[in-house]
């Protein structure tokens, strides 16, 4: 079978003649790009998806979204992550910054977006400047999709190469009545602006320097907070097939007997892998006995002993969406007296959080969080703790919940004291961290418990986008029957 690259188009850009003498048939199977597309991967993208779950239609309409919030005649300029070094030459593996890829779909490093706004307002521009082409820098660093795909497949109305950047940049800026942006940190330094993807001489980054000194530049990430806020059909089953997959693997290691932190979190990672998820989501949390206590422990490499529970916070990822789950078992396989009232609290108190994960409960994040301090103290209260001055500031140390979506800790800013909305996804994860003090009850010292599920938001009930990660004491127990 062959294929035009210029069917490779998902909204149909107008192709010159021209341009289809150069864009000669050729084998499906032979078109590279610099990610996976249906034509190239057709076992991981379907037709019309740019990413997986999310079209180039999708991509467009977020564009336009976007676009409608700007003032006329104003701009974003968002830049993609460069490749990170861990020493020398060992590089990290690539992860695209968040906001331009949820505007792009475009996961290569070294890249520029620009969204303009008509000056009449009812219409939008999209520059995409990319890596050209390059034969020699392919055969060492991986295959680059270039200006032609910028066009064709991600759906650019106009292009350039990045080492052109700010001769391409220049008359933009200069056109602009307003510049909407994250990569200037502080509006009078605009020189922090090139480092994330300047490459051409300095003489001509100064050029757009200058430009930059007079024009009214304004944070971006709260007006894109807003397009991301409320996720989309294919958002949400992302999350939904992300989290089915990291749930199994959990219930997967529950069945088994770890001695060692590292297995447990080498295998968590494979059966993420495994299932359908692309890699973790992040480095994860595997901390037996007392290092439960420690929020974000990821030393991972104690041992794990019989009779001490171990607390797991860690999650897959798909098609660039997470979802967030921790989960606390007993490494034996069955919990001990105390360990089961101390899990039943934490449990009891995120059974009910997550009830009120619904548009007509009314309430924020900030609210469910008191909710969760309220039951807690109650359990405690009941378990024979003092719970008298700040005692839960000590047991109960993070908040109850976050955002989530593309990142773990999704739409970095928005605020948590805003009304909980439909199509909203959030993590709820009560915890209890018992210090190993005379000041608690003798046979709860040491513990750590935190129980956290995924859920997005629905208008009268919550969907669980975790639930296949048991939780109940009964269904731990029973997987080691």
């Amino acid at each position: 079978m062959r294929s035009r690259f210029s069917k490779l188009r998902p909204l149909g850009r107008r192709i010159l003649p021209s341009q289809l003498r150069q864009c000669a048939s050729v084998p499906a199977a032979e078109l590279q790009f610099g990610q996976p597309l249906h034509e190239t991967h057709p076992h991981l993208l379907k037709a019309g998806e740019l990413t997986p779950g999310i079209t180039a239609l999708e991509y467009a309409q977020r564009r336009s979204k976007l676009a409608a919030k700007l003032p006329k005649d104003a701009i974003a300029i968002l830049a993609a992550s460069e490749v990170k070094y861990r020493s020398g030459a060992v590089f990290y593996q690539f992860h695209q910054e968040s906001n331009f890829f949820y505007l792009t779909g475009f996961n290569e490093p070294d890249a520029v977006a620009v969204i303009g706004k008509s000056v009449d307002g009812d219409d939008h521009t999209f520059h995409l400047f990319v890596r050209e082409k390059d034969a020699k820098a392919e055969q060492w660093d991986g295959v680059r999709s270039g200006t032609r795909a910028a066009l064709d497949i991600f759906n650019a109305d106009e292009t350039g190469d990045i080492n052109k950047i700010s001769n391409l940049l220049a008359p933009i800026v200069r056109g602009a009545s307003t510049i909407y942006t994250d990569l200037i940190s502080e509006p009078k330094n605009q020189k922090s602006f090139f480092p994330r993807f300047l490459h051409e001489q300095s003489s001509k980054a100064e050029g757009l320097a200058k430009v930059l000194e007079s024009s009214n530049i304004l944070p971006l990430k709260d007006v894109v907070n807003d397009v991301r806020n409320l996720k989309s059909d294919g958002e949400i089953a992302n999350m939904r097939k992300v989290g089915q997959a990291s749930g199994r693997a959990y219930t997967d290691a529950m069945r088994q007997a770890w001695a060692t932190e590292k297995d447990l979190a080498a295998y968590l990672d494979f059966r993420f892998k495994t299932r359908g998820c692309d890699c973790s989501a992040y480095i994860p949390v595997v901390a037996g006995g007392q290092n439960a206590s420690i929020i974000h422990y990821t030393q991972n490499d104690h041992l794990l002993i019989d009779g001490q529970m171990v607390l797991v916070d860690a999650g897959g990822e798909f098609g660039g969406y997470i979802t967030d789950i921790t989960r606390t078992w007993p490494i034996s396989g069955a919990f001990a007296p105390a360990q089961k009232d101390l899990y039943n609290a934490v449990l009891t108190t995120q059974r009910h959080c997550i009830s009120l994960c619904r548009a007509n409960a009314n309430v924020s994040l900030d609210e469910l969080h008191n909710v969760a301090e309220t039951g807690l103290k109650d359990q405690l209260k009941q378990l024979g703790f003092d719970m008298s001055r700040n005692a839960l500031g000590t047991l109960f140390p993070h908040h109850l919940g976050h955002y989530v979506g593309l990142d773990v800790h999704d739409t970095p800013g928005q605020s948590r004291k805003t009304k909980l909305q439909p199509r909203q996804c959030v993590t709820i994860e009560p915890g209890l961290y018992i210090p190993n003090t005379e000041a608690y009850p003798a046979h709860f010292r040491g513990m750590g418990i935190r129980i956290e599920d995924s859920v997005c938001v629905q208008e009268e009930h919550p969907l669980v986008l975790t639930t296949e990660a048991v939780k109940e004491v009964d269904d731990i127990e029973a997987l080691r029957i």
